[in-house]
């Protein structure tokens, strides 16, 4: 092999490494940032028929707050679980009254 191969082959070990490090320091991430969620946000909007429908229509008189309140802690506790009973043997058997 001659030097001035040799010398070209080393300087290119050489040089593409650095190639390689400054080209992972370029980004071109700003420019995707600069149009991140413009497709969802075009959704939204597009399923949205009238955005401003809460200002055309007089709100309508509803429940008070005590009786809401009431209503969603009755709702919250139709999902909790049952109550265990007390004796695993005792599922299905009646005390016949």
């Amino acid at each position: 092999m001659k030097l001035e191969t040799f010398a070209f082959f080393l300087r290119v070990l050489l040089i593409a490494p650095l190639g390689a490090a400054l080209g992972g320091c370029m980004t071109s991430s700003p420019i995707w940032e600069a149009h991140f969620g413009e497709a969802l946000h075009h959704s939204m909007q597009v399923q949205i028929i009238d955005p401003d429908a809460a200002m055309h229509v007089a709100s309508q008189p509803g429940v008070d707050g005590k009786a809401a309140a009431a209503a969603m802690d009755r709702y919250d506790k139709s999902f909790e679980q049952p109550p265990a009973s007390a004796s695993p043997y005792a599922i299905g058997v009646s005390s016949g009254q």
